[in-house]
């Protein structure tokens, strides 16, 4: 009897299912297990979602290898039935074998990691997941003006990164140039307020702008681009109405917000000070009453 059991679990098709939906279930479980106790015991948040996620493949790569070593003996038999079976699943799953297919090259090709902000499939976020078949974003914008979270987890298929550009706001260089325009009137001191302009943006960017030069470097070794100038500056064009004033830096992609705030307190200050030789223009309209 028990001569005819291991039979049938190593000799037929049926049992050696059976065996490995067993083997199976048990390494899910051990794997679980480890996964909590190693887990529970790493403090430090990127360690510990990599150490997971480095355990969940494992898990992929145990089915492979129990399919193989099973059923390795027998597939000249299984060969026709595989063939027209994997046909049939090819088409029925090609947009889950595509997202396979791009959580391989996000994986194996750089195209982003947990933690960069990206837009992938017309959403941008903060990647907080890479799965097999989706990534995971904490969604910034829409209903909410400048680079916050409005609290929606969005979760995209890895094709699109087949079928739409990636964008990646901290791959390479997390450091984005930025500009804020700011309306003069034409009979100001236009001289001094370049000079108060720049002063503030040197004040509040300053230091951005030494450490995206050393970005820049290492982009300039890694790619066939230019030199670019990562110090802030101001350039002036002629309107019909005033003279319009625009001040680019670089800045940290995940602060644009809060130092456009800090340039535009500034300038309120500097302008509040300058005894009238600063002073924004803005676009008047008059009412005129027509009189029968």
């Amino acid at each position: 009897m028990f001569s005819q059991t291991i039979h049938w679990i190593f000799r037929t098709t049926s049992g050696k299912l059976v065996l490995l939906l067993g083997c199976f279930t048990l390494l899910w479980v051990l794997l679980r297990f480890i996964r909590g106790l190693v887990t529970n015991k790493i403090q430090d948040h990127d360690r510990r979602y990599r150490t997971k996620k480095l355990i969940d493949f494992a898990k992929y790569i145990s089915l492979i290898l129990l399919i193989v070593i099973l059923f390795g003996n027998n597939t000249n038999n299984l060969s026709v039935p595989l063939g027209i079976a994997g046909a049939g699943i090819a088409f029925a799953l090609q947009e889950v074998i595509t997202s396979v297919a791009g959580w391989l090259a996000v994986v194996f090709g750089g195209f982003y990691r947990t933690g960069d902000r990206i837009q992938l499939g017309g959403i941008k976020g903060d990647v907080i997941d890479i799965a097999v078949l989706r990534t995971t974003l904490m969604e910034i914008g829409q209903w909410v003006d400048g680079d916050l979270y409005n609290g929606r987890i969005v979760r995209v298929a890895n094709s699109f990164v087949f079928k739409e550009p990636v964008f990646n706001y901290s791959g390479d260089l997390r450091f984005l140039w930025d500009e804020v325009r700011v309306s003069i009137q034409y009979n100001c001191n236009h001289k001094k307020t370049r000079e108060v302009l720049t002063a503030i943006a040197n004040e509040v960017c300053g230091n951005y702008s030494k450490q995206a030069q050393e970005g820049w470097q290492t982009l300039l070794r890694k790619y066939l681009i230019e030199n670019a100038r990562t110090e802030p500056m101001v350039t002036i064009m002629a309107k019909e109405n005033w003279i319009e004033y625009t001040i680019r830096y670089m800045v940290d992609y995940k602060k644009r917000r809060s130092t456009r705030d800090r340039i535009f307190s500034r300038i309120l200050e500097e302008a509040a000070a300058s005894n009238g030789d600063i002073r924004f223009a803005a676009e008047n309209a008059q009412l005129v009453q027509w009189v029968n």
